[in-house]
């Protein structure tokens, strides 16, 4: 469960959020792509990555430069992972606002697919790296122009939105064109990310670029904090009428067509001053900064899949999580369902923002060592246990709603449930991850730790796609009031209620669901478990990647 009900550990799982989006598309999201910097290279000529860190050759042996040297760029870098976080808070909140308008869960499982791009970015991202035009720069070529469309898509979607979204009188939500769009939204998102990736290894020197993944993880989740938490209060009436107002209005302070608005106007304002006021690094050695081609790089990637160490720990990584995806996929929209207010939920964010600084600084204490893995099969059951405790949570919702919305021991027992969901997720994440760094073969590390990271990911989405997809599937309604009816479909459910009936839930498919994933997920863990630990066992040499002179 994300109180912000997006998607991800995967997607980034940035987000606290609906399709595993939230709590793993900020969390999960792979490192910089730093390896299309020395990929292909280290793949012919067998460099080692490091050194594409390498300070140029111009600046003399011995004479580090502080941070202080490059503050300007340490706050660029910044800046750029703010703006790429807010395309992902925005899409995070999309679900939350559907689901207070009583759309579908097939329509949500379809809306997922919008959290998709950050995960399968590895597809594109050979061509990022090597098409651009040498003069204008390698990363600018890409970050420019991307940064210009999104801004002018954000402006143009400001006047479309609301018509999209159903607030049209006598309009419902147009999903399919909300999923096109926002799909395309996230591409460009997921594309800016890249290139701002990239450019981080070589802006920054040897001794600074430890402050790249600072200013990635701060900056996105700061982004997507803008775009998801504080949009979602700032838009809800009854927040802003009881926390910022004098005289109560019908709407919210911002509608998201302002807000699409004064961000489209940001992203071109700021675009334009780093098009024309930043120059990329000239001095990086050309052998280092170039890659072999697009080929090269897919046939790198093909060479890692096919290893059995490899091909094993992927088809395990893609089913791992299914036992998860009933809980982090659709019990927030449940609890919008049951009448929790939305911007409630998204606020139980804010106070988790220290356990999840100071969780992954524990944790890999305990991940450090030569068995990773060991803390990931630890905390699933924990992990898969909470699946029916969120369960219990929804079941429990309306029986504790009154006039007034909920008492606050109802939001305490919300917030530590959330509080305890993050442990076990930052154990499991934080151990898959110190996995990948251990096994990855060092001469093509950033190549190898982006495919496992990415098939990770992956291995969140899909089952929160499905999980959205047959919530409605094993529902099962009745015709109250008029016999001979039933509410089996949406057409038998609309004349149900023409007829002076109405269609009353007996069995809630998001139970049955619940139930489903643990025992799945527990069958997982006991058949599974141990051969995905056993992965430690296998000799480094089986991680390595021939390599071709």
């Amino acid at each position: 469960m994300s109180p912000t009900i997006s998607v991800k550990d995967s997607s980034r799982q940035r987000r606290p959020g609906s399709y595993q989006h939230p709590l793993e598309v900020m969390k999960s999201e792979s490192p910089p792509l730093d390896f299309y910097e020395d990929g292909h290279a280290e793949t012919v000529g067998g460099d080692d990555r490091e050194a594409l860190l390498q300070e140029p050759s111009s600046r003399p042996i011995g004479s580090p430069r502080g941070y202080r040297a490059e503050l300007g760029s340490i706050l660029l870098l910044l800046f750029l992972y703010v703006l790429q976080g807010i395309p992902l808070g925005l899409a995070g909140s999309i679900p939350l606002i559907l689901q207070s308008k009583n759309v579908s869960y097939t329509d949500q499982a379809f809306f997922s697919f919008v959290f998709w791009p950050f995960s399968l970015k590895l597809l594109w991202a050979p061509m990022v790296d090597a098409v651009y035009f040498k003069r204008f720069g390698r990363r600018k070529s890409w970050l420019v122009p991307t940064q210009y469309v999104l801004g002018l898509f954000m402006m143009y979607l400001s006047r479309q939105v609301d018509s999209l979204l159903g607030e049209v009188e006598g309009k419902s939500p147009d999903v399919v064109a909300l999923t096109v769009t926002f799909f395309l939204f996230e591409f460009l998102a997921a594309t800016q990310d890249i290139a701002v990736d990239g450019w981080a290894l070589t802006m920054l020197s040897r001794e600074n670029v430890g402050y790249a993944s600072t200013c990635n993880s701060v900056g996105q989740t700061a982004g997507y904090f803008l775009g998801n938490v504080l949009f979602l209060a700032l838009e809800s009436a009854s927040f802003c009428n009881k926390y910022l107002r004098f005289e109560p209005q019908p709407r919210g302070i911002v509608t998201l067509s302002d807000f699409l608005f004064f961000w489209g106007a940001v992203f071109l304002i700021t675009t334009t001053l780093v098009a024309l006021l930043k120059k990329e690094n000239k001095q990086a050695s050309p052998s280092r900064e170039e890659t072999k081609g697009i080929t090269d790089t897919y046939k790198l990637l093909f060479s890692i899949v096919r290893m059995p160490a490899v091909l094993t720990f992927c088809l395990l990584i893609l089913t791992a999580k299914i036992g998860f995806s009933a809980a982090d996929a659709v019990t927030g929209l449940k609890l919008v369902e049951e009448g929790v207010p939305k911007e409630h939920l998204a606020l139980l964010a804010v106070p988790m923002v220290p356990l999840q600084i100071i969780l992954p600084l524990i944790i890999s204490k305990y991940t450090a060592g030569p068995q990773p893995l060991n803390t990931f099969y630890k905390a699933m059951p924990f992990r898969l246990l909470l699946g029916l405790e969120f369960a219990f949570l929804v079941w429990w919702t309306p029986r504790v709603k009154y006039e007034g919305g909920f008492p606050i021991y109802y939001y305490i027992i919300l917030l530590l449930s959330y509080a305890l969901h993050q442990i076990t997720l930052y154990s499991m994440y934080v151990a898959v991850m110190a996995f990948n760094a251990k096994v990855s073969d060092p001469l093509i590390g950033g190549t190898y730790m982006t495919l496992l990271n990415t098939v990770s990911n992956l291995g969140g989405n899909w089952p929160a796609t499905v999980a959205l997809w047959l919530v409605d599937p094993l529902t099962v309604k009745e015709c109250a009031g008029v016999q001979g009816h039933e509410c089996g479909t949406t057409a038998a459910a609309e004349l149900c209620t023409k007829e002076g009936g109405s269609c009353i839930t007996t069995l809630d498919g998001y139970y049955v669901e619940s139930i489903t994933c643990v025992v799945l997920g527990f069958a997982w863990w006991l058949f599974l478990g141990p051969k995905f630990k056993k992965l430690q066992d296998e000799r480094p040499t089986s991680w390595k990647c021939r390599r071709t002179s």
